[in-house]
């Protein structure tokens, strides 16, 4: 039933799709895979991100009509495994496009890379160790 050949979407809410782009497209580099921003009753905006080709990607959603708080805690991570130690220009690039570097709820997290709060507050780690 599940095997790796699965694609995995990550869908969260987001305050602002166009700061949540700026983060994720401009200083992550993801590609914008899809958006929407019909204005039809019971419907909401989405922005999809990821890698194009790749087996996963975000979908970040915005309901102008109800739009919804997120909740991010300390301990929710999209960890990136860099397999190299993190560039400070990347550290800046995430800031200047909206992130703020945080210090990791795990200290290992802090050990081992860098943590980077979104312009929602989930956090992000850039990673220097390799996932295997």
């Amino acid at each position: 039933m599940i095997d790796a050949a699965l694609h995995v979407r990550v869908a969260r809410p987001s305050r602002d799709l166009a700061a949540a782009e700026r983060f994720y497209v401009h200083g992550l580099g993801l590609d914008v895979l899809w958006r929407t921003t019909e204005r039809v009753p019971g419907e909401h905006d989405l922005l999809m991100v990821g890698p194009p080709g790749a087996g996963w990607h975000f979908e970040l959603t915005h309901d102008p009509e109800h739009p919804l708080e997120p909740t991010p805690t300390v301990d929710d991570l999209f960890v990136v495994y860099l397999g190299t130690p993190v560039d400070e220009s990347s550290v800046d690039r995430l800031v200047a496009a909206g992130g703020t570097r945080v210090p990791a709820h795990n200290p290992y997290w802090d050990e081992h890379g860098v943590t980077i709060a979104d312009p929602d507050g989930y956090r992000l780690v850039l990673c220097s160790r390799t996932w295997a």
